[in-house]
């Protein structure tokens, strides 16, 4: 299924109508987190993320580093998207 970023949006708007997306990674879009106190926010799969920049012409080392320093940190206040690693159960 491919997931564009107002179907992303929509489904983000219950939970924080302000939560910001990160432009170009629709396709690592995973869901919202909650926590306590703190604003609801989209959340993204690192890996995927990553191979989103991969897709697009960087080398592994190059996503990571572009990732680093371009999305994780790029911190716009309590909106700001959240990026997981998820474990590898294989």
């Amino acid at each position: 299924m491919v997931i564009n970023r107002d179907k992303i949006s929509d489904f983000v708007e219950p939970w924080n109508e302000e939560a910001l997306l990160a432009d170009g990674l629709e396709s690592a879009f995973i869901g919202v987190a909650e926590r306590a106190g703190q604003n609801a926010v989209a959340v993204y799969d690192t890996q995927k993320v990553i191979d989103v920049f991969v897709s697009d012409g960087m080398t592994e080392e190059e996503a990571h580093e572009h990732f680093q320093f371009n999305v994780v940190g790029a911190y716009m206040g309590d909106n700001t998207p959240m990026f997981i690693y998820q474990i590898d159960m294989d």
